[in-house]
């Protein structure tokens, strides 16, 4: 791994002095602008970043009943991780390459998963995330999720893509599995769909952590993987014969906990719009962002990013001394469409749609940068692909990954992060 050249959030600031000087998030101020410009430099319409107070961000702790994951475990065979990726049954091909400035690497899904309108690609981790080697039973494994956007009459929620980049990096082999939530009783259990948005995810150990928008997150736990029926894509949980199907889906991960968030300090609830873990803070930690649109800034809505520490015994959130779990970190943006972000040796990324015209490059999305606590808003124009996503920091390459949503446009792609 080679030495990164990027400036570093200083320990003498103190975050004492930074929360000093915080801003409630009640306060107004004018909507910030993209840049016309391409170019990478400070833009004089994105003023500075301002930080808030960060601990009147908060979560709370529920844990799916064990009886059930118990009934549910007994009930279906058990699976790992490594055994979904053996089992892919896709194979991806990529008609062109992304424009990405800095680009190292990318790929594609098979010809439908490119073009459907069904489902809608949205979050991006890594088995660099989950551990620091980078690896998950041995291979080097990405994660994607896409929600239901189908308008068949069937709710089937949250799927997510299992691609195995160690059988190939520019075509990794791939399968889809659902995530559900346990429902039911032990004498009778079963599940259902998972039916969030999934705009961001984040892997750290055996837990799954799914952006929940508007509820904090869902947890899912990876060591609980099972296999169900398959052939009929209308019937999901328990049926009336004892078996359990999954839309026809082979694998489904099982929600086994939630953090709901909330505010005090008459802070606006903060929306849960994109997630990624941090492992060069100290502790590893977990940021959040907003999605906020142009109209919603103009109607005087706020965009927000926030750090909340993770604990890599039992990979779960960390409580502070009080036992309550708060952020860490906060700051107010007002940069409109974020869709992922994450943070490199205390430099945030984020990064932002900028329209849906395929046929127009100024539509391609742009990258934000900007040092914490004190510097300003960067602009790396059109650096990503249209309707760029999430993003996801693999330190043990340097790749900072993202991919895009539209059909025919869904590439996966990685820049060389310290470009930036």
């Amino acid at each position: 791994m080679r030495h990164r050249r990027r400036r570093t959030l200083a320990a003498s600031l103190g975050l004492a002095a930074l929360l000093a000087a915080a801003v409630p998030a009640t306060a107004s101020s004018a909507p910030l602008e993209p840049a016309d410009s391409g170019q990478s430099a400070a833009d004089p319409s994105l003023a500075a970043v301002t930080p808030l107070t960060a601990s009147n961000f908060r979560y709370t702790l529920s844990r799916t009943s064990s009886g059930l994951l118990s009934a549910l475990d007994a009930a279906l065979p058990n699976v790992t991780l490594g055994a979904v990726a053996d089992d892919a049954n896709r194979t991806p091909s990529c008609p062109d390459a992304p424009s990405v400035t800095h680009r190292t690497a990318y790929y594609c899904w098979n010809e439908g998963d490119r073009t459907t309108s069904a489902w809608y690609p949205q979050g991006i981790t890594t088995s660099s995330d989950a551990l620091g080697a980078g690896t998950w039973d041995g291979k080097r494994l990405n994660l994607v999720s896409w929600y239901d956007h189908a308008d068949d009459g069937i709710d089937k929620g949250v799927r997510l893509s299992v691609s195995n980049l160690s059988a190939s990096a520019s075509a990794p082999p791939y399968r889809h599995l659902l995530l559900v939530e346990p429902s039911g009783t032990t004498s009778a259990p079963s599940y259902k769909p998972v039916d969030i948005h999934a705009g961001g995810i984040m892997w750290y150990g055996n837990l799954l952590y799914v952006a929940d928008t508007t509820g904090g997150f869902r947890v899912f736990d990876l060591d609980r993987l099972w296999r169900v029926s398959t052939g009929d894509a209308s019937r999901i949980g328990r049926q009336a014969d004892g078996s359990y199907h999954a839309f026809d889906y082979k694998y489904v991960l099982p929600q086994t906990a939630k953090f709901t968030d909330s505010t005090v300090g008459e802070y606006a609830q903060l929306q849960h719009s994109s997630v990624s873990l941090d492992r060069t803070s100290t502790p590893d930690s977990v940021v959040v962002s907003e999605y906020r649109s142009k109209d919603d800034l103009a109607e005087g809505a706020q965009v927000r990013t926030i750090r909340v520490p993770i604990d890599y015994t039992d990979r779960l959130l960390e409580p502070a001394s009080d036992g309550v779990v708060k952020a860490t970190e906060a700051y107010r943006t007002d940069l409109e469409s974020v869709q992922g972000s994450t943070a490199i040796d205390g430099e945030f990324f984020f990064s932002q749609s900028d329209g849906s015209n395929h046929s127009d490059p100024s539509s391609d999305g742009d990258l934000h940068t900007f040092v914490a606590p004190s510097g300003s808003l960067v602009r790396h124009g059109d650096a990503l692909t249209v309707g760029a996503e999430d993003l996801s920091y693999d330190p043990t390459r340097d790749y900072l990954w993202s991919l895009g949503e539209y059909p025919g446009y869904r590439w996966v792609y990685a820049a060389d992060a310290s470009s930036f």
